[in-house]
């Protein structure tokens, strides 16, 4: 009692400290509109947003809508959006500078240099505002899951945030746009949506959910023998009881068995928790091995438990059935999947009331059979396919692979750094320019001030003043606090995920009291403002030419020091080898085992290994600078100077302009 008076006393404490910290901050929230009708709001970015507004009860938070031309002279809108969230409109040209360097959903504070984007980034930062106003919404609190994860992953190595950032609510846009009340066929998209839901269920400590269920079936079987007065002994035999009979599994539908999964799922959002089973465990309950227990059934999308997931999904797929009309009962049965999943959603606790008040008026659907959800066949989409084909000239290892382009002219080049002895005079700066203040240590610390050297002696040569430099990946900002000090007349935006991170670099400026520098937490395409120089630190694996890209679609230089190769694979944009004289030569398979051996250069390892992890490297790089000429740029890959500051110390330099590189062709 004395415990939970004071958990509830320190709960009470922090909610006064948040609401003075959440009144002196407020935040504005930027959502875009471009077309709407009586019953939803596009883009669906941005009626997820509502909806999870609406189920968070969150108005602290001023919201804008920015609407097209044709979206701003309509007010149905408003029947979109929830009653108790005031809702004001702002042209684009109205929009603070920040935010117009980035995709909507954006949030910024009033005022301030600090910018969230993105779907997933702006809904973790809402959860999180709601839980630190409120410590006693534990439903709010669980949408971030287990770990509280939850599509905090980019979108190019998450498939969940895939779906829910791009597929789903692309799929069903073009869906909505395309159908005109006619006969369409189901989008690919939604249909591989229904196969992950086939999948069995994976979730933290499931083996104790699993013998609970195990034991429910037991004492069902053991009522039901005695209900039909069977004379055979009654004793435990779990094996035999785990066996699911299609009688058994028709059973389960309508007993307590059938409900377990559903009502611990339903617990966990409440202050209660789990429930557990009453009686305590049969010793053969105890003994059943792991392989041997009855699988879960899927509650929700991501598995067991109602998740942010499922809050992106809901508003999708309800406008998707509600468009079906007098096609939706055959639809319907190629669907029971995601049937199940939406009456599911239904019995959550305040989901009927949120969306009631978005205007979203949840359907009753009809059940899917059980027949029908078994047998369906799932869908196979050729592009997830596992499967490779042989390659009859494949050989493996790096010496093979690096002796097949030495035989097509195709050697790892490494051009002389530009400024090989630059380097700031650190013991004059102030303290929080210095690596150091990251919280790294002073053997670190050195190493990382001798990584800056080598990238801002390179960028300063490009820079010019008024330039605006982007620090991608920008962790906790040890470039970019450096080139806001030491170029005052550029504009430096720091674009990273974490927030952690961002918030860290955020708090050295503040003490510097840097004015040219932004923060944006977004992952990396929600980025779309223009810039001049684009650099990056150890950006990891396929981060590095999804820099490349940007920079090369904003015509911008860049400066790039990769990381991770042994993380580099092919994603729905990025595909490798990337340059065509590469393609020639080499195929997929071949360019992942150079990618694999180039992170073979700890210093830990036999010299001849790290030789060769450091001409692996060399490769790899030379393909991406390769693949930026072939869109009119300048590169070329050097090494950091001296090579001990890090085991990947390679750099990516180029331009589209050959005087800006310093170097000629």
């Amino acid at each position: 009692m004395t415990r939970g008076f004071s958990q509830q006393v320190h709960c009470n404490v922090n909610v006064i400290a948040t609401m003075k910290t959440n009144s002196e901050r407020e935040e504005c929230l930027y959502l875009e509109l471009s077309n709407h009708t009586e019953d939803r709001i596009f883009p669906l970015h941005t009626s997820i947003v509502l909806f999870l507004m609406s189920y968070c009860d969150s108005t602290s938070i001023k919201v804008f809508l920015v609407p097209s031309e044709d979206a701003a002279s309509s007010l149905l809108w408003k029947k979109g959006t929830a009653a108790n969230i005031p809702i004001n409109i702002l042209s684009r040209q109205e929009l603070p500078p920040v935010v117009r360097s980035c995709r909507l959903p954006a949030m910024v504070e009033k005022d301030g240099n600090f910018c969230r984007a993105g779907l997933a980034v702006v809904l973790r930062h809402i959860i999180q505002r709601t839980c630190d106003t409120d410590c006693n919404r534990k439903d709010v609190s669980e949408l971030l899951g287990f770990k509280k994860t939850c599509l905090k992953a980019c979108a190019e190595v998450s498939q969940w945030t895939r779906l829910c950032e791009i597929s789903i609510p692309q799929a069903v846009e073009a869906f909505l746009n395309n159908s005109n009340g006619q006969r369409a066929a189901i989008p690919p998209e939604i249909l591989h949506l229904e196969d992950k839901l086939r999948e069995p269920v994976r979730v933290h400590n499931d083996d104790k959910i699993r013998r609970q269920k195990l034991q429910l079936l037991s004492k069902e079987r053991t009522k039901d023998s005695v209900g039909k007065g069977s004379t055979q002994s009654l004793g435990c035999n779990p094996s035999k009881e785990a066996d699911t009979t299609p009688d058994l599994k028709k059973e389960n539908e309508v007993t307590e068995m059938g409900s377990l999964e559903l009502r611990t799922a339903l617990s966990k959002l409440t202050v209660e928790g789990v429930p557990s089973v009453t009686s305590r465990e049969q010793s053969c309950i105890r003994k059943v091995k792991t392989t041997d227990l009855p699988p879960l059934e899927r509650v929700f999308a991501e598995g067991l438990y109602f998740t942010l997931t499922d809050v992106v999904l809901l508003p999708c797929l309800h406008h998707f059935f509600v468009s079906l009309g007098v096609c939706q009962d055959e639809t319907l049965k190629a669907l029971p999947f995601l049937v199940r999943w939406y009456q599911h959603v239904q019995e959550v606790s305040g989901v009927k009331k949120a969306a009631s008040s978005c205007g979203i008026h949840l359907l009753k659907l009809p059940a899917p059979s059980p027949s029908t959800a078994m047998l369906t066949p799932s869908f196979c989409d050729s592009k997830n396919d596992k499967t490779e084909t042989t390659d009859l000239h494949f050989r493996g290892g790096p010496r093979p692979t690096m002796s097949k382009l030495e035989e097509n002219g195709i050697s790892a080049k490494f051009t002389s750094h530009p400024c090989p002895q630059w380097s700031l005079d650190w013991r004059n700066l102030p303290l929080a320019v210095n690596p150091i203040e990251g919280k790294l240590s002073s053997e670190r610390a050195l190493r990382k001030q001798q990584q800056l050297d080598n990238i801002i002696s390179i960028v300063t040569k490009l820079a010019k003043p008024g330039d605006t430099i982007v620090d991608f990946c920008s962790g906790g900002g040890h470039v970019g606090i450096v080139l806001a000090h030491t170029l005052p007349l550029c504009q430096v935006i720091l674009v990273e995920n974490k927030e952690e991170s961002l918030v860290r670099a955020k708090d050295r400026c503040d003490n510097l009291r840097l004015k040219n520098i932004w923060f944006i937490q977004a992952n990396l395409d929600y980025f779309t403002g223009s810039f001049e120089i684009g650099v990056a630190l150890h950006a990891c694996g396929v981060a590095t030419d999804m820099v490349i890209d940007h920079c090369i679609k904003a015509l911008a230089a860049f400066v790039i020091s990769p990381c991770c190769y042994g993380f580099i694979q092919n994603t729905e944009k990025t595909t490798f080898p990337r340059s065509q004289k590469f393609k020639k030569v080499l195929s997929y398979k071949e360019h992942m085992i150079l990618c694999r051996f180039a992170d073979q250069t700890a210093v830990q390892l036999p010299p001849e290994r790290r030789i060769i992890g450091k001409n692996c490297m060399g490769l790899v790089d030379l393909d991406r600078a390769w693949s930026a000429e072939e869109h009119g740029y300048l590169a070329y890959v050097s090494s950091m100077e001296p090579d001990t500051c890090s085991p990947k110390n390679n750099l990516i330099v180029g331009s589209s302009s050959a005087r800006r590189l310093g170097v000629t062709a």
